[in-house]
């Protein structure tokens, strides 16, 4: 919970699941469909924390509602997806964020403080993976086709986006990967080719457990995001002069971050995010729509 917020609502597709919800975190009126939710004049804005492949739709309907929208990542399953949606937030006068809540977390905000300060130079590499061994469950939407399932939509956008952060919407992606038996990706590994002849490395897995670590790289010297790289409590910058541990925790799960960006948003009367804006979204949409035409999945 954050101070300046309250929980009013919440909807589901089953009315079972929005009950066991509201009565689990005290909500008051719940909903077995999202045209209801969109329909309470009391709701100022809504948190889509549903499938990737419902992301869309689902805040399409809350925006066209004028409702402000906080939707998770990826913020939807292609970049033309993405695009329709950043027209209708326009279009209605309204918010719209992808819930990256990384960007949100202080490790983040010193690692961008760090680059700004000139800490390690100029960057010419970032490296970073995300990955863990998930049994293959078809129906599970990790592994389901319908629900957007893979590892480049769910793991490796969070690889892309501290690339994104760093050294800004790549030249070109070259990836690979590998297919499983439910046709989506489950290994993948890119490189992203930044302006000034800078890299991004990544890889993502949901059938491989990886270190899960960043790295950004510069001309003198280099930033750690230790495990796990998307929600990390600790940096450690290094160089000639040897490495120093910077504190970076937080209480409770981090997700509260990302709400108060939110709510500052609003309240200043801004409706898109200047550090995770609405065209740093699309770039990295488009970076993972290469990723996953190049490693074999159809968009």
């Amino acid at each position: 919970m954050v101070p300046d917020g309250t929980i009013v609502a919440v909807a589901s597709r089953a009315i079972e699941r929005a009950d066991a919800f509201a009565d689990r975190f005290d909500i008051a009126r719940r909903y077995g469909d999202y045209e209801s939710l969109a329909a309470d004049a009391d709701v100022d804005a809504v948190y889509v924390a549903t499938p990737h492949s419902l992301h869309a739709a689902n805040s399409i309907l809350f925006l066209g509602a004028n409702k402000h929208v906080l939707c998770e990542k990826p913020l939807a399953v292609t970049a033309r997806e993405v695009e329709t949606m950043v027209q209708a937030a326009r279009a209605n006068g309204v918010f719209l964020m992808e819930a990256m809540w990384s960007r949100f977390l202080p490790a983040y905000r010193i690692l961008v403080d760090l680059l700004g300060e000139g800490r390690i130079g100029d960057p010419l590499v970032v490296e970073a993976d995300f990955g863990f061994r998930a049994p293959v469950e078809p129906d599970h939407r990790l592994f389901a086709p319908a629900l957007a399932g893979g590892a480049t939509l769910d793991l490796a956008v969070y690889t892309v986006q501290l690339c994104t952060l760093v050294l800004g919407a790549p030249e070109r992606v070259v990836a690979d990967g590998v297919i499983g038996s439910t046709a989506i990706d489950e290994v993948v590994a890119a490189i992203l080719h930044h302006p000034g002849d800078r890299l991004g490395v990544i890889t993502a897995a949901i059938r491989a457990t990886l270190a899960c670590r960043g790295r950004v790289t510069g001309t003198q010297g280099w930033i750690d995001l230790y495990p796990f790289m998307h929600h990390p409590e600790w940096l450690v910058i290094g160089g000639a002069a040897g490495t120093e541990r910077i504190e970076a925790g937080y209480e409770g799960e981090g997700l509260r971050f990302q709400v108060m960006e939110v709510h500052a948003c609003l309240a200043a009367g801004r409706l898109e995010s200047t550090i995770m804006p609405l065209d740093e979204s699309l770039v990295v949409a488009r970076v993972l729509d290469q990723i996953r035409s190049q490693v074999g999945i159809g968009l």
